[in-house]
């Protein structure tokens, strides 16, 4: 701070010269007294009590002062809601209900956290974000915050990864079982819900809705797609076709695959374009010189 000028705001610029003749900087000024202004020579009550009043101002502006880490946090920028295609996926415990009953509470929080800590390993090895755990659920998003050319292929892979690792884990009762819903769409995504640990990057869109009712749909160990899922895989899995499901929420039927595996299709072009190719028709001219070359 500059003493000079914080003394000619006061209208005590007189004892500029006092204070620089007593090196009185500013890293000292918060501390002086009324005998520190007595010693230095500031006879007038008035002006000790108007330099006394600005002292303590300094004082309460230090208290009041950001730390390093807020005015880092305040400089920060807030990431900020985007629209763009996600995949999202829901995956439930099957039975957690049952087993609650069954089990001591210690016994089935080392059951979910094992639940969880499958989730997490599986989500991350195909590029997945998990946004939420919700009870025996979790809410994974493909394609946010990073997106990848192919997150609808990375999240039914994940699916398929998650029933069979989940179907490994022991209860003490059988083997647990997880049932998964996936759907692909535009939303919006990013808005900062709650606070603290329930903190989350939230999902605004017909997507989350789909995906969140075809989870529940789902009979155990097995792997929903919706339409748009299934326009992006295309034949990298086998399916079994549903048909249009009467879905809640929605006004009209929605086409449902159930996803078995993946499929025995070798060639990556094929898999993924074969059904959208069709036969050159009425092309004969074409077709004589092509086979001519």
């Amino acid at each position: 701070m500059d003493i000079p000028s914080w003394l000619l705001g006061l209208g005590l610029q007189q004892y500029e010269s006092l204070f620089r003749e007593n090196d009185i900087r500013s890293d000292l000024l918060r501390g002086l007294t009324d005998d520190d202004l007595k010693e230095l020579g500031i006879a007038p009550l008035g002006h000790r009590r108007r330099l006394l009043d600005a002292i303590s101002a300094l004082q309460v502006e230090a208290v009041n002062a950001p730390s390093a880490l807020e005015i880092e946090n305040r400089r920060a920028p807030v990431p900020e809601a985007e629209r763009r295609q996600l995949t999202v996926m829901f995956c439930d415990l099957v039975g957690s209900t049952a087993l609650s009953s069954r089990l001591d509470p210690e016994d089935l929080r080392e059951i979910l956290a094992a639940y969880h800590a499958a989730v997490a390993e599986v989500v991350a090895a195909f590029g997945g974000f998990v946004a939420q755990y919700m009870g025996d659920g979790a809410l994974v998003y493909f394609g946010y915050p990073q997106a990848y050319e192919y997150d609808a292929e990375r999240a039914v892979r994940a699916g398929l990864a998650l029933v069979e690792r989940i179907g490994r884990l022991q209860s003490g009762f059988g083997a647990l079982a997880s049932r998964v819903g996936i759907a692909t769409g535009l939303v919006v995504v990013g808005d900062l819900i709650g606070s603290g640990q329930a903190q989350q990057r939230g999902v605004v869109g017909e997507t989350p809705n789909l995906a969140a009712r075809l989870q529940g749909m789902a009979p155990a160990n097995a792997v929903l797609i919706a339409e748009g899922t299934r326009r992006l895989v295309r034949d990298l899995f086998d399916y079994h076709d549903l048909g249009r499901v009467e879905v809640k929420g929605l006004a009209e039927p929605a086409p449902v695959w159930h996803v078995l595996r993946e499929s025995g299709i070798e060639s990556r072009f094929e898999a993924l374009r074969s059904s959208s190719r069709t036969r050159l028709v009425g092309r004969d001219g074409e077709i004589e010189q092509l086979l001519r070359l």
